[in-house]
């Protein structure tokens, strides 16, 4: 494991950073406690040195598991990072309240890193105005917070304004290969290094969009090219490890495979180490992956639970990949069925479900148009046949229960 310097206080931090957004889940959708738990230790045990929660993960139940796997031993293995849910506070109080509730939770009596959640100009400028400042700085005085941050899904320009608006020791934005020029972007991470501030990386992947097994072939072209073998997650995070600016980059990782394979890049990954050459394939595989990606989504689920229970997340997902991949007839059948309902017991959730309520624009971090996008899915994807799949898959599945 490689470990780099947080510039203003000098904690050594694994380059990887165990995001705890996505645990591993049962059927029925109930989060695997015990195989979450047993994945957290394994990546201290591994060297990992910095778990990443917040309050409404795993609908409140993130911190509450990272406060157990943190017993017998392991809390002071690591540095916990958690967030005070900024769209929850309406007053002063509340920024205490919450905050006590999360030391018990993660059952610690500091948080080493805590942040201000997905601030963007308007909810920095709520909460200036509530007195956040007041607020961080007496719980570092009193000790239950020992650095301050922020995590960032806004304009460059308001980035820029909140890393002067008070004494950060560290942020953390969305970043990778596709993402250089969006939200903080390239010149937001320069703007924050050169204050001395420590980056955190999210959503490295880009919602798993980038690391999957099997590219689009046009992607699949462009890495068959270089001169050295790796694999589309190897590509995508020895990207973002390359720069130094990075302090470390966070990754939500809920399967064995997925932790050893991050493991094994993270103990390769030095700053400046990929050729001029490599890096110019990776500015064409983002230049291609844009043309062939329809939403900018990342799957991060907050603009869920929908009033109509369409089902955001997933629709994108399939409507990306057909367009990844062109396979629109595999894209309406796999539609079909995650979305009847059929398979989770739930009610559909088509995009045609959409009532244009705006309640996703307003929580959505990424400001997708997700209204405007469903109707563009209603038309490719719930066009003629789309009963008769609905149907089919009901009879499937109908027939497999009994």
């Amino acid at each position: 494991m490689h470990y780099r310097t947080m510039p203003k206080n000098g904690d050594e931090l694994s380059v990887l950073g165990f995001g705890c957004m996505r645990f591993p889940m049962l059927e029925g959708g109930t989060i695997h406690v015990e195989k979450a738990i047993e994945q957290v230790r394994h990546a201290i045990d591994s060297g990992v040195n910095y778990l990443d929660t917040a309050w409404p993960y795993h609908g409140g139940a993130s911190e509450t598991i990272v406060g157990s796997a943190l017993q017998d031993g392991y809390r002071d293995q690591v540095k916990i990072a958690t967030k005070l849910p900024t769209w929850l506070i309406s007053k002063r109080e509340d920024m205490d309240s919450y905050l006590d509730k999360q030391l018990e939770k993660l059952q610690t009596e500091r948080i080493d890193y805590y942040l201000l959640h997905a601030l963007n100009g308007h909810t920095w400028d709520k909460l200036a105005n509530l007195g956040v400042a007041e607020f961080l700085d007496a719980a570092v005085a009193d000790g239950r917070i020992v650095n301050t941050g922020f995590s960032f899904h806004g304009m460059l320009e308001d980035f820029k304004r909140i890393v002067d608006s008070y004494p950060w020791v560290f942020c953390q934005i969305q970043y990778n290969y596709l993402d250089q020029e969006y939200q903080a972007g390239t010149e937001g991470l320069q703007y924050a290094a050169e204050r001395n501030l420590g980056i955190v990386v999210m959503e490295p992947l880009r919602g798993g969009n980038l690391g999957l097994p099997k590219p689009p072939p046009a992607i699949g072209a462009i890495w068959d090219r270089a001169k050295t073998e790796r694999t589309p997650v190897e590509w995508a995070l020895r990207w973002i490890w390359n720069h130094p600016e990075v302090t470390l980059v966070l990754s939500g990782m809920n399967e064995d495979a997925h932790i050893e394979e991050n493991l094994r890049i993270a103990d390769q990954a030095a700053a400046d180490s990929l050729t001029p050459e490599e890096c110019e394939l990776v500015d064409q595989a983002a230049a291609t992956y844009k043309k062939l990606m329809k939403v900018d989504c990342t799957g991060c689920g907050y603009c869920l639970p929908c009033p109509e229970a369409v089902m955001i997340p997933a629709i994108f997902e399939v409507y990306n990949k057909m367009h990844l991949f062109g396979q629109k007839e595999e894209a309406e059948f796999i539609y079909a069925a995650r979305m009847c309902g059929v398979i989770s017991g739930a009610k559909p959730g088509f995009a045609s479900e959409c009532v244009r309520c705006g309640e996703c624009l307003e929580k959505c971090p990424q400001s997708i148009p997700i209204p405007d996008i469903l109707e563009d899915v209603v038309d490719e994807l719930e066009g003629p046949g789309m009963d008769d799949r609905v149907a089919f898959i009901h009879k499937m599945f109908t027939a497999e229960q009994r």
